[in-house]
């Protein structure tokens, strides 16, 4: 092997205006960087009972199992999915976008009965909507996603909490893409799961899915890992179907390993934590109410920017994330070739989208360490020289000129 084809890595610099992954905040990657510990370590256990603690604050909630599962943020969703649900339970899923369709794709491998309920692309539920659903449908699991990146829309959740209540319902959502860049309120909501991701409003890079649930959705959960061990519960469905297959992403086992107990499951990813903490760290120590509110403030300056091109913007934009935009490819214009041109000339990635919007639309992120006035302002510079050179007409500046004054009103 000629090692010489093989150099040390270097990643060219990129500037991350996606729907993410995002540039990763620098003093995340130094934690990353700390030296590595055993995983029964007291230092280490204790770098894990402050996790816990940290993203309680990060989800607002006082439950207990607030911990991180290993892998990417679909991994904390098939964790919860995989333990939650039973074969031949009813679950319900509002889609409203390609991440809606995930969710039944997962738990139709849990042996789920899944129902679903749509509106268009760029649409979101009203809690009317989802109620008649749950009461059609009488569903163990209410599984929702708050806001869809394909889709830039969130879904309104503060009022399904007391309706899943009312029917007996667990109540689950995916938060990848929202949680810390738009208001998420898990016990006042009455959530009884959510899952998140590191690589979007969190600030850091892919690879550990920080997790909360409720004590009913810990019940549920040990009630099954007691089938497992042959002990017999009031509620046990005799058979060995109602056994977790994934022993990787088995909650129970997970929660014995993150618990006083520290029961063997897995080597805990040191340096993936150390990330996972400052990310955490950094969001408290801003403010949770501030950070939110800096990406709705770097949110609206990129939409005023994008409207002063006279670029459409995709969806109902009184349901938009704070940190994803949508904006309807002009007629004329090839998307991909924007993109090509952003990325080779500027060094800034935008995405595309998914599905029915595939072609449509871009979707550009402001979002964690990238929600930030310089990394907005030189993307609408880029974007619009960029049209520019291809023969879209617009008025130059003025894109600039309404950011700049979205700003202004902030310090005004």
């Amino acid at each position: 092997m000629e090692l010489s084809h093989y150099p040390q890595i270097n990643p060219p610099p990129r500037l991350l205006m996606g729907p993410g992954p995002i540039n990763a905040d620098p003093r995340v990657l130094r934690a990353m960087s700390s030296q590595l510990l055993g995983q029964y370590d007291p230092a280490m256990t204790h770098y894990m009972n402050e996790v816990m603690a940290l993203y309680r604050g990060v989800f607002r909630t006082e439950n207990r199992w607030t911990l991180l599962i290993d892998g990417t943020s679909r991994a904390g969703i098939e964790a919860i999915l995989l333990s939650a649900i039973r074969p031949g339970d009813k679950v319900l899923v509002p889609v409203f976008g390609r991440f809606g369709h995930l969710l039944c794709e997962i738990a139709r491998r849990c042996r789920a009965e899944v129902h679903t309920i749509e509106v268009p692309w760029g649409e979101v539920f009203t809690p009317d909507r989802i109620e008649d659903a749950i009461k059609a449908v009488r569903p163990r699991l209410l599984l929702t996603v708050q806001g869809d990146t394909s889709t830039t829309m969130l879904q309104p959740l503060n009022e399904l909490g007391a309706i899943c209540k009312k029917y007996g319902v667990l109540f689950y959502t995916d938060a990848t893409a929202s949680l810390a860049g738009n208001v998420l309120e898990t016990d006042a909501w009455g959530l009884d799961a959510v899952s998140a991701g590191m690589q979007k409003c969190l600030g850091g890079p892919s690879g550990t899915s920080p997790i909360t649930l409720s004590p009913q959705m810990e019940a549920a959960i040990r009630r099954r890992k007691c089938v497992e061990q042959g002990i017999r519960t009031a509620d046990h469905q005799q058979g060995e179907e109602e056994m977790i297959w994934s022993n990787y992403f088995d909650l129970g086992m997970i929660m014995d390993y993150w618990g006083p107990e520290r029961l063997n499951h897995h080597t805990e990813a040191t340096s993936a934590l150390f990330g996972a903490r400052e990310c955490a760290r950094l969001i408290l120590e801003e403010g949770l109410e501030k950070g939110i509110a800096r990406h709705q403030l770097h949110g609206d300056a990129l939409l005023k920017g994008i409207q002063g091109m006279g670029l459409e913007v995709f969806g109902d934009l009184q349901h938009k994330m704070s940190n994803v935009l949508g904006v309807v490819i002009p007629k004329g214009i090839n998307g991909d070739q924007v993109r090509h041109l952003m990325l080779e000339d500027f060094g800034i990635e935008i995405g595309t989208s998914f599905g029915p919007l595939h072609g449509r639309v871009w979707r550009i992120g402001t979002m964690g360490y990238n929600a930030r006035k310089a990394c907005v302002m030189t993307t609408l510079s880029a974007l619009e020289s960029v049209l520019t050179h291809l023969g879209y007409q617009t008025t130059q500046g003025a894109a600039m000129q309404l950011a700049w004054d979205r700003y202004a009103q902030e310090n005004g």
